[in-house]
């Protein structure tokens, strides 16, 4: 079976169905019909993919502990044939996972041939020596690298983040007002696959950490003005409590606002996993300065509400009896916080090692808590049921702003286009031919605009 496979003239080529595709190039741009017109303006564009590391790779289903990276000429080849590409392609920004850091001939392979393209690159393992990792590459052309922070999670799935903060090398909006801040903050991650819905918690926490360590950035950085652009593979769909958090916060799919898409619209995938599920988890999420967000513990626990109510509802319970399930054997028409506390736990929402804290739990209850009085009639159950909080500002919370009403011209992005490699994801079909990865490559060009942003104080 080995043998075949490296004779295959499809392997030797690595992706024969991508010769038929032209991706971005400089200032290449597709248009709606599918013809290429060069771009006047100034763009920036950002390519993220999940590049399949060697030792995930399996080379043959009747045998899963076969993987690419015992055969060195395979692996080779097919990273080989992914940096031909990126480098073709030239996006200012390259956010990769599963970049093979464990292996050091494969590491200086891209080292190299990026840096020799005018590239800057930063790489980083998972925790807990798990091989594979982050490679994020800015192009020196494009902009400058101010600041460089690893976000380790520590948790269940050893998960890790990158943020970066660059300036645009030459300006792209001349203007006399010096003031407006040209820069961008990015963030390279790859969440958790969600092996059990109860895993969803998870994958929330890690979010969460990235906006926080964000918005901590940010007010200590007085960065309040500038877009930040979230790249990288989310191992959940459009359908699921991670988009949605992200989406209150202000963020939009570059990809679904090139082609006009709505939150319900599931038209493109960009992976097919191991179970053999195709699916959309690939973004590259943009947040203008100008966008009005909720306060982030608001969006947390609104979040954390929905999964709360997924698990109940995955055990066949509606409104009435989760409700009865949560006050358990509580002879009162209430809930009490024991009471919620123990059914997280049967929910498998709370654990040691990956669950919701105590203080997190104490949180969720506070918001439900409308009336303070220590237990959840009817009404406050259905602010869990219903997924919603009280929007009051907290002492520490940043929306308060003594300069609220004051307006300011900052800069930021508009989606000019986005594509997915190959072509066959966007209508939803996965190629057979396809063999690069098992994730298709998404590629987004924003053109700057300038914004009116009320001046706020992270």
């Amino acid at each position: 079976m080995l043998v075949s496979f490296f004779k295959d003239p499809e392997f030797a080529n690595v992706d024969s169905s991508e010769n038929e595709s032209i991706p971005f190039r400089g200032t290449i741009l597709r248009t709606k019909s599918g013809k290429f017109s060069s771009v006047s303006e100034p763009c920036v564009s950002c390519t993220t993919f999940n590049i399949l590391a060697p030792i995930y790779k399996r080379l043959d289903q009747q045998n899963q502990n076969v993987r690419e990276s015992d055969f060195r000429a395979f692996w080779l080849a097919r990273n080989e044939r992914i940096v031909d590409w990126l480098l073709y392609e030239s996006s200012s920004i390259i956010c990769l996972q599963e970049f093979w850091v464990g292996n050091e001939e494969l590491v200086q392979m891209y080292e190299q041939r990026l840096g020799a393209s005018g590239y800057d690159t930063f790489k980083l393992p998972r925790t807990n020596n798990r091989g594979d990792g982050l490679l994020t590459a800015i192009h020196k052309e494009y902009f400058r690298v101010l600041n460089y922070r690893e976000l380790l999670f520590n948790d269940f799935g050893d998960r890790v983040a990158q943020l970066l903060h660059v300036q645009s090398v030459i300006p792209f909006l001349q203007n006399n007002d010096d003031s407006i801040q040209q820069e961008i903050l990015i963030v390279n991650t790859h969440l958790l696959f969600p092996h059990d819905s109860s895993l969803s918690i998870v994958r929330l926490h890690q979010v969460y950490k990235i906006l926080q360590y964000l918005e901590t950035y940010q007010r200590e950085n007085k960065l309040s003005q500038v877009p930040v652009m979230l790249c990288g593979d989310w191992n959940g769909s459009k359908r699921g409590h991670v988009y949605k958090f992200l989406r209150s916060q202000g963020f939009v799919s570059s990809y679904d606002i090139a082609h006009e898409y709505t939150d319900s619209d599931h038209k493109w995938v960009s992976h097919r996993n191991h179970r053999g599920n195709i699916c959309g988890v690939d973004f590259i999420w943009l947040r203008n300065p100008n966008k009005s967000i909720k306060p982030l513990k608001i969006s947390w626990a609104e979040a954390a509400f929905g999964i709360i109510k997924y698990q109940l509802q995955k055990a066949q319970l509606n409104e009435k009896d989760a409700f009865d399930f949560l006050r358990a054997d509580n002879n009162g028409n209430y809930i009490t916080y024991s009471d919620f506390c123990d059914a997280l736990k049967q929910l498998k929402l709370t654990s040691l090692s990956h669950g919701l804290s105590f203080q997190e739990m104490k949180d969720l209850w506070v918001q439900a808590d409308v009336d303070g009085n220590g237990v959840l009639d009817y009404d406050e159950f259905k602010r869990i049921w219903y997924c919603t909080c009280s929007e009051h500002i907290d002492e520490d919370s940043n929306s308060e702003d003594s300069n609220e009403g004051i307006t300011k011209e900052a800069f930021g992005f508009a989606v000019k286009n986005a594509i997915l490699f190959p072509r066959e994801v966007e209508k939803g079909i996965w190629p057979e031919n396809y063999h690069l990865s098992d994730h298709a490559r998404l590629t987004a060009l924003f053109s700057p605009v300038r914004l009116r942003c009320s001046q706020k104080s992270l």
